[in-house]
């Protein structure tokens, strides 16, 4: 009830408030992550007026992965924000974590393998025996094991190494590793990195293995939206409309990010939303609709 209630009038929501004169209710957003261009939309929001006409003030609180985002969340440090939902039901679960979702961003995981073409792996058995690298702190190091047995395999079966996430690119480029484990926001990045090498990448999405699930999530203090029921109504609303604009305008999305946070290369930034984008918009958008979190999918993830 709460998440329909949440989506039910953003569609026209925007368009009101940019005709309607208001005080400005500060909102501290939350990232999973660093800033970067799969956080285009509140980027988006924040420079091209959108939450300023929703009548929102709103800052950007960094983070180190989806638990610390939810942890800032739950102790009241930011009010609504970006997170894995896998990440949140696992806090809700052990923790009772008072934080919700409110609206899906992600409705695909961005999960998957990069190898390079001389590698010769072009499916999830042939990395039986090889040797893989990822992240120690990846949400996709939760799924490895779920993925694996869809297909027949284990951890096992593979040599998986943990590294620091700036050094996976080079270690698949200077074939110490023959795939890495990372998300399809970075495919620009190590498409580029790869030619560079004079080599060509190649992604497994594990979308495409079996592993159907939603992953980034609008998630919400449960304070935020009992105690500022309309402010939360209104973000959200607000937030949507940014993620439809940012798509349709992907240079100005990029500029919103390398604007504000100028140490971001601009076409690193339009790469990566680009790439990020299909995360949010494809099949199950289509059929679902934009932040939309259906039961049975839910249930899946």
């Amino acid at each position: 009830m709460r998440i329909t209630t949440l989506l039910t009038s953003s569609v026209t929501a925007v368009s009101f408030f940019a005709g309607t004169a208001m005080a400005q209710d500060k909102v501290t957003f939350q990232l999973d992550w660093l800033p970067g261009g799969d956080k285009a939309p509140i980027y988006f929001c924040i420079a091209q007026g959108i939450c300023a006409d929703a009548g929102l003030e709103v800052t950007i609180e960094p983070a180190r992965g989806s638990s610390e985002a939810i942890t800032k969340l739950a102790t009241g440090i930011s009010d609504i924000g970006s997170a894995g939902i896998g990440a949140l039901m696992s806090a809700v679960a052990m923790e009772d974590a008072p934080v919700t979702a409110v609206a899906s961003i992600f409705n695909m995981g961005p999960h998957a393998f990069y190898t390079t073409a001389d590698k010769g792996i072009t499916s999830v058995a042939d990395l039986a025996g090889k040797s893989v690298a990822t992240s120690p702190f990846t949400e996709s190091n939760v799924y490895l094991p779920l993925m694996l047995a869809d297909n027949g395999m284990s951890e096992a079966d593979i040599s998986l190494t943990k590294s620091d996430p700036g050094t996976l690119g080079p270690l698949l480029m200077t074939g110490q590793a023959d795939a890495i484990i990372a998300w399809l926001t970075d495919e620009t990045r190590y498409t580029n990195q790869a030619l560079d090498a004079g080599k060509e990448i190649v992604i497994l999405p594990w979308s495409d293995m079996g592993l159907e699930l939603y992953s980034a999530s609008l998630v919400a203090s449960d304070k935020f939206l009992t105690e500022r029921p309309d402010v939360a109504k209104r973000f959200v609303a607000a937030f949507l409309a940014s993620i439809e604009f940012a798509q349709a305008n992907p240079d100005l999305a990029a500029a919103s990010v390398a604007d504000m946070v100028p140490e971001l290369a601009l076409e690193d930034v339009k790469g990566s939303w680009l790439d990020a984008s299909q995360l949010i918009f494809n099949d199950v958008t289509e059929v679902d609709g934009l932040g939309a979190l259906e039961p049975e999918r839910l249930a899946a993830t």
